[in-house]
C-alpha cells in the first residue's frame, strides 16, 4: 500500500480495504509548484486527498496574502464554501512543490458515505478533524507565544521549510517575517 493511504487510513481510522475502495472512485490529478486546485473568488465542491506534495490553503485580503493551512500527504483538502455551500471560495489551494492529488466530487464522496456505517464514520471524523484544526488555527493567534507555535509546527511538519516560503510560515503563526527570522535565529542558537 502507499504511504499517502497508509497515514489517510491512521488518521481518520477508516480500513484498508475502504481507503483503497475510495481511492478507486477518484481521480489523479498532478500540479505544479505555484498552480492551484481551487481559487479565491471560484466554485469548486470536490475533495482531495494528498498524495504527494504539500499544500497552502491561502487569501488575499486588502493586498495581504494570510495562510490558513497546510497539508501534505495523507491528508485532505477541499474548500469549506463550495463543499459545503455550492459557493465560492474565500480561499486559494496551492501547491508549494510539484505535486499530486486525487480528487472525487462532493456527489459521488456522498455516496461512499453511505455505503456503509463504517463510511458514514469515516466522513463525520473527517469533519471533525477539519473543525478541530480550524478552531486550532484561530485559538493560536493569541496564545501560546510564537516560539511555541513555530517550535510544534517544526515538529509537527518539519518538511514544510523544504517547500514553503518563510513568508507563509510567518502568516500562518500569525506573525511578521522578521519576527520568524528571529525566532528560528534564537533557536539556532540554541542548537549550537
Amino acid at each position: 500500500m502507499e504511504a499517502f493511504i497508509e497515514k489517510f487510513s491512521r488518521k481518520y481510522n477508516l480500513s484498508a480495504a475502504d481507503c483503497l475502495r475510495l481511492i478507486g472512485l477518484m481521480e489523479r490529478r498532478v500540479f505544479r509548484k505555484g498552480e492551484c486546485v481551487v481559487r479565491q473568488g471560484e466554485r469548486n465542491s470536490d475533495f482531495y486527498i494528498v498524495s504527494r506534495g504539500i499544500w497552502l490553503g491561502h487569501y488575499s485580503d486588502d493586498g495581504a496574502d494570510v495562510s490558513v493551512w497546510f497539508a501534505g500527504e495523507g491528508e485532505t483538502l477541499f474548500s469549506t464554501w463550495g463543499y459545503v455551500g455550492n459557493e465560492v471560495s474565500k480561499i486559494s489551494i496551492e501547491a508549494m512543490c510539484d505535486a499530486e492529488l486525487y480528487g472525487i466530487s462532493k456527489a459521488d464522496l456522498e455516496v461512499f458515505f453511505a455505503e456503509s456505517a463504517e463510511t458514514a464514520n469515516f466522513g463525520r471524523r473527517l469533519f471533525e478533524k477539519q473543525f478541530l484544526a480550524l478552531e486550532n488555527w484561530i485559538l493560536s493567534g493569541g496564545a501560546p507565544r510564537a516560539e511555541e507555535r513555530y517550535r510544534t509546527l517544526m515538529e509537527e511538519s518539519p518538511e514544510l521549510l523544504q517547500y514553503v516560503p518563510l513568508k507563509h510560515i510567518a502568516s500562518y503563526l500569525w506573525i511578521t517575517p522578521q519576527s520568524l527570522s528571529r525566532i528560528r535565529a534564537k533557536l539556532g542558537k540554541k542548537k549550537g
